[in-house]
């Protein structure tokens, strides 16, 4: 049991392409045989033909003379200078989106803070009911 559990961590997904999307088939055959799979963090999910979504961004791509090319700006990045610019970027978004690290970083941040959150005085306004006593935060 033991070696087929490793076995099925050892597989990594295939990307299987659109028929008939000669885009698509390219891109399939490039993250297909990507030496290092585990540094795909963000994968990409078609769209339509040619246009895709990598993590939060909106791509379109395009095949010149066999090399995939994706639109930034008013020009193209081969794939691979596309990946190594934004993949950092996107996995920071995904970082900050996920409820239960925010959630940590907050518990952690009101530990720092300890008895200190509670006994902060806010400045108040003038014209408010407490005539110009602060009030607890």
């Amino acid at each position: 049991m033991k070696a087929y559990i490793i076995d099925l961590k050892a597989r990594i997904a295939v990307y299987i392409p659109v028929k008939n999307d000669p885009i698509d088939k390219k891109l399939a055959e490039y993250i297909n045989n990507y030496p290092d799979r585990q540094k795909l963090k963000i994968m990409f999910m078609r769209e339509s033909e040619g246009v895709y979504e990598f993590g939060s961004k909106k791509v379109y791509i395009r095949v010149d003379k066999d090399r995939i090319n994706i639109k930034v700006g008013g020009g193209y990045l081969s794939i691979d200078e596309f990946l190594d610019q934004y993949t950092p970027a996107e996995l920071e978004k995904l970082e900050r989106r996920d409820p239960l690290k925010r959630r940590a970083e907050m518990v952690a941040v009101q530990k720092t803070l300890g008895d200190k959150a509670g006994v902060e005085v806010a400045p108040v306004r003038k014209g408010s009911p407490t005539k110009g006593r602060g009030t607890r935060v």
